[in-house]
């Protein structure tokens, strides 16, 4: 309903070039039209585009209520295992492992991009800048204290105001610098938002509704789906999502599932009004951030059953405090998802730089058997067991880094780890393999390797168990229901 509202705006733009003869039953040839017409001045089309968003903000407006926030599911963690001692040179059996299920993981989607390039306006004599601190990383982008504006309440005519005047092209060199600091500071959907938070905050000296109306605009311009939401005479920002979010406010708005940027109210007031070539964010990191580096004190990890296998290591602490805020989320409604998006998130500088050679010089001249079972009893024997909701208050899934940095780690913890450290320094493909209360993995070696596998498309995976301690390459855990047991793909060169 709202689209087609705003699409017969938006048309309306070009009537006169292309005539009287439309009615209310063609707006989308007109709208066409218009779009057609407009690429020779996109400047122009997003203009225009603004003023019309702006004239329809001030009716399009509806209460709606949440939803019941998602909740993260909850099951019986299987505790740590240790292999009797007895049982650690018995030769091991081949035997296949029946899948009930594969988890596919769609894989990432291009980052949105405006609606149309923005052009970057004559810098005035003295060019003026809204310094900000962005996870311990320093910043600066274009902006004058004449820019600022007020909001003297949360009504449709004030939004529409100030919608007016953010679209004026004094904001074009503030919108040109984040896109650039988005690609620059390699940021993937979510922390360009909460980065645009840093930002709007600092431009407009505060973090009052006149700094949402900033998020939001900056938000929306760079081409994401984004609404606008009131309670009282409070601003917040409603962000379209391609995945389900756990534990965060919920609004189904004309179909789509908006979530509110840090709120906690049950009703809002949403200005319906979609804006052109608008996408939904994305929860996958496609690339490491990069961020200043504060250095977390050196931690030494060592292999009790390997003395040689032993790695000296910090981390980037603003990286950790990144990934504390990161919420949690799964690809469609599969929460099984979430392990994927964990375990294909690129390795940092630190664990590239300062991890893998270690464990390289470690595994030097072995077969990728070899080099996979000492790989395996690192993660099993080099880290301390605890349970989340003991550590946490309830189910938390790590980033390679976090079981690095932090001194306990679960069971999905270490696969995640162990996937990233099989794929990185052997260049075997790995899946992850899911029983009720238990993540494990599969290795796909190039060469026959005794143990209980899993076949998918002719390429055999032998499990390996990071969380049965001294288990060797192909044991299960004990009391594992292999009829009950779930493939996790991970996209490959990842």
């Amino acid at each position: 309903m709202r689209l087609t509202a705003l699409l017969i705006l938006l048309a309306g733009a070009a009537s006169t070039a292309i005539g009287q003869t439309a009615g209310s039953d063609d707006f989308k040839a007109r709208y066409e039209e218009f779009r057609k017409k407009a690429k020779s001045d996109y400047a122009d089309f997003r203009t225009e585009a603004n003023r019309r968003y702006a004239k329809f903000m001030r009716e399009a407006w509806e209460n709606y209520n949440a939803l019941p926030v998602l909740t993260k599911p909850k099951e019986d963690e299987v505790p740590p295992t240790v292999v009797p001692d007895n049982e650690r040179d018995k030769p091991i059996k081949s035997e296949p492992v029946p899948i009930r299920d594969t988890v596919v993981t769609p894989p990432p989607t291009p980052q949105p991009a405006p609606p149309a390039p923005i052009r970057q306006q004559p810098e005035p004599p003295v060019q003026q800048y809204a310094g900000f601190e962005f996870y311990g990383t320093p910043g600066k982008v274009r902006f004058n204290p004449d820019q600022r504006f007020k909001l003297a309440d949360c009504s449709a005519e004030s939004m529409a105001r100030a919608w007016e005047r953010m679209s004026d092209s004094d904001y074009n060199n503030t919108l040109h610098d984040c896109l650039k600091l988005r690609d620059d500071m390699r940021l993937d959907d979510w922390n360009y938002l909460q980065l645009l938070n840093s930002i709007s905050t600092a431009c407009m000296g505060g973090n009052g509704n006149e700094a949402t109306a900033l998020k939001i605009y900056l938000y929306c311009q760079s081409g994401y789906k984004v609404r606008m939401g009131v309670s009282g005479n409070k601003l917040y920002p409603l962000y379209a999502s391609q995945h389900y979010i756990y534990d965060v406010p919920r609004f189904e708005v004309d179909g789509d599932m908006l979530y509110a940027f840090n709120c906690s109210e049950s009703n809002l007031r949403i200005c319906d009004v979609p804006f052109p070539k608008e996408q939904p964010l994305s929860l996958w990191i496609n690339r490491q951030p990069k961020l200043a580096h504060k250095a977390s004190a050196k931690r030494k990890l060592q292999s009790k059953s390997h003395e040689d296998v032993a790695a000296e290591i910090s981390v980037n602490r603003n990286l950790i405090d990144l990934y504390n805020d990161y919420p949690t989320s799964a690809v469609g409604d599969d929460f099984m998802t979430r392990w994927a998006m964990y375990a294909n998130t690129p390795p940092s500088a630190d664990i590239r730089n300062e991890l893998y050679p270690a464990l390289r010089k470690c595994i030097k001249d072995m077969t990728e058997h070899e080099g996979a079972g000492r790989l395996l009893n690192f993660v099993q024997t080099a880290f301390e067991y605890e349970y989340d909701d003991k550590v946490w208050g309830g189910d938390r899934a790590f980033f390679a880094e976090e079981s690095l940095y932090y001194p306990y780690c679960d069971c999905e913890d270490r696969s995640i780890l162990f996937s990233r450290l099989v794929r990185d320094l052997l260049g075997l493909d790995v899946v992850l393999v899911y029983y009720p209360g238990h993540l494990a993995t599969a290795v796909a070696f190039a060469g026959q390797v005794p143990g209980d596998y899993i076949v998918l498309d002719g390429k055999r995976y032998v499990v390996c168990d990071p969380t049965y301690i001294g288990a060797r390459v192909g044991m299960t855990m004990p009391r594992m229901d292999n009829a009950t047991a779930k493939v996790i793909l991970l996209p490959h060169g990842r």
